[in-house]
This record gives structure tokens, C-alpha cells and sequence, in this order.
């Protein structure tokens, strides 16, 4: 559906974004991360046509991206970008009439998305009258009420309790059940963990980490696994390592053991004869324990670079 092809971007002195590389796969919702500032607000931009890169391609539904494949997008800013004083129903019609509907369609469509969030008591309200969440209820439907091929979500759980954050997650559900194809920014990796089919991370202007969200798992697999037994198991052959050893509520042990060289089956015999096995789980890398190392290694080492190059200079 979209492919960035070697894009970057300088704002005068300053690179935010260094010959980046993404393909989004048709269908799929993929999750865009990085910390504030890595580059992914530059790169909406640029697939949304409100700058240009400086270098490199970007290509939709197999065409270079022209200003025909405007109306095939749909985009929620992370910032509302609403007419205060203008009433939500009379606001989502003009706002679809924009992205090609007639009047007829647009109230149409309009009527069944208010019902479907529950807002349709407030078609002749104001939008300063609006909460936070509710607001970013109309900001959705103005960036999907057209049925876009592709559609950015920049931080969409903003201001949301968990009731309407589910019931947002079900609908982008829906639309890429649909055919939608969904770029999806945010911090809240929990949020990436349950909807993202892949994952591509920008940090310092570049790609960090990009692939499949099972595959990612597995590159950062540490195959260290939690044992909840009758007794603390407090020595292991080797080829194996205790990480931590603890007791829970129930008088029961939790060790926590990496296997170093042996497999999983096999520190499982060891400890059938040591202890009583209640539970024995694997330990699975979430992507925010990933997020975390992979920004404190990118930053850790222009720090390690600036040293060494302290160090040489002394020489």
C-alpha cells in the first residue's frame, strides 16, 4: 500500500529524518514508534503531503505520491483540529464534503457514525462544548467518514477512558477488516502490543527497529522463564542461570531461570526433581521493555563516542 523509499528531511541544520525505509503491507496496521522527537510527526507530514521531503520517494497503491492520493488518506492529528464555534453535525458534513461526498452521502455517513459513538445529541452543539474525549470522538469520524485506503492515527487514544478506548479500538478494527490499511502513532505500547500486525521504530532520525510484532518478540527472545513451585529452586546445572527467586502470598516460590546453552524441556526435567512444578511460563519481551532498551542504547552511544573521542584526543 505505501512504500518510503530513502526519504530524509533537514530543517536547516538540523536531520530528522536519514534515508528511511518502510514498507506497509496491505490490510495491515502497522505501529509507528519512537520518543518525542525521533522524526515519525515529519514523516505523517510527508505521506500526508503537508511537506516534502528532502531526498528520497514515497510510493501509494503502487503510483508515486501525487495530489490525487490526498483524498485516499484519512488523518488524526495528535493536535484537534476542530472549529470551536462550529456545531459537530454542520462541522463533519463540511469536513466530508472536502473529501468528495455530496450532501446527501455526508449526512447519511455522519448520522450512523454519531450514532455509533453515541453523540448524536450533540449534532447542533458547539465543539468548545465538547469534552476532550468526545472531541477526538468527531476528529475520528472526520478523518475515516470517506473511507480512505489508508488512514494515520496519531495518538488516537488521547483523552479517552478505558470504555471508549476499547470501543475506538474495535472500530479501527473494523476498518482494517474492511480493507483499510492503518498507520498507527503512539507512546502507549500496550496499545501497539494488541492491534499492530508490524512495528517500525524511528529514533535520531533512523530506523531502528522495524519487522513483523511476532518476529521482533522473537529476535528479542532472552528464553528465560518464570517457575512457580512448592520451594525456592536455588542451584541449576550448567547451562543454565538463576535470574531472581522470590515468595508469593500463597507460600508458593517464583524462580525466575535463564536457559544459557540447554533447552526449555530440559530445565524442565532438571527441576521435576527438585521441586513441585505449579506453573512454568516463558518470559516473553514486551515491545515497551524493547522500546526502552533500544532508546537508551541509541542513547548511550554518541555518549560512549564522545568519550572515546575525549580519550584519542589526550593520546
Amino acid at each position: 500500500m505505501l512504500s518510503i523509499k530513502e526519504v530524509s528531511k533537514q530543517y536547516n541544520t538540523h536531520l530528522v529524518l536519514d534515508r528511511i525505509n518502510i514498507d506497509v503491507s496491505y490490510g495491515s496496521i502497522l505501529g509507528l514508534l519512537g520518543p518525542n522527537g525521533a522524526g515519525k510527526t515529519s514523516l505523517i507530514r510527508i505521506i500526508t503531503q503537508i511537506i516534502v521531503q528532502d531526498s528520497g520517494e514515497v510510493w501509494f497503491h503502487g503510483e508515486r505520491l501525487s495530489d490525487k492520493h490526498v483524498s485516499m488518506v484519512g488523518y488524526l492529528p495528535e493536535e484537534r483540529g476542530l472549529y470551536k464555534k462550529m456545531a459537530v453535525g454542520e462541522q463533519l458534513i463540511y469536513l466530508s464534503r472536502l473529501k468528495g461526498l455530496s450532501k446527501s452521502d455526508a449526512k447519511t455517513k455522519v448520522g450512523e457514525w454519531m450514532d455509533k459513538f453515541g453523540i448524536q445529541d450533540w449534532w447542533h452543539r458547539p465543539v468548545e462544548e465538547l469534552s476532550k474525549g468526545m472531541q477526538q470522538k468527531v476528529q475520528f469520524i472526520a478523518a475515516v467518514i470517506h473511507e480512505p485506503k489508508l488512514i494515520i492515527l496519531d495518538e488516537p487514544f488521547s483523552g479517552f477512558d478505558p470504555l471508549n478506548a476499547n470501543l475506538l479500538k474495535d472500530e479501527i478494527l473494523n476498518l482494517r477488516q474492511s480493507g483499510s490499511t492503518i498507520i498507527f502513532s503512539t507512546h502507549r505500547m500496550e496499545s501497539v502490543e494488541e492491534l499492530c500486525d508490524d512495528v517500525a521504530m524511528i529514533d535520531r532520525a533512523k530506523i531502528v527497529l522495524q519487522g513483523k510484532k511476532s518476529a521482533i518478540r522473537a529476535e528479542y527472545n532472552t528464553h528465560t522463564y518464570m517457575i512457580e513451585s512448592d520451594m525456592a529452586v536455588v542451584e541449576v546445572s550448567d547451562g543454565f542461570e538463576i535470574i531472581s527467586s522470590f515468595r508469593t502470598s500463597s507460600e508458593r516460590s517464583v524462580t525466575e531461570i535463564k536457559c544459557l546453552t540447554k533447552s526449555a524441556n530440559e530445565l524442565i526435567i532438571e527441576l521435576s526433581g527438585k521441586v513441585s512444578i505449579y506453573s512454568f511460563a516463558e518470559k516473553i519481551p514486551n515491545l515497551n521493555k524493547i522500546f526502552i532498551d533500544l532508546v537508551n542504547r541509541s542513547t548511550e552511544l554518541p555518549m560512549l563516542a564522545s568519550i572515546a573521542a575525549g580519550q584519542n584526543s589526550q593520546k
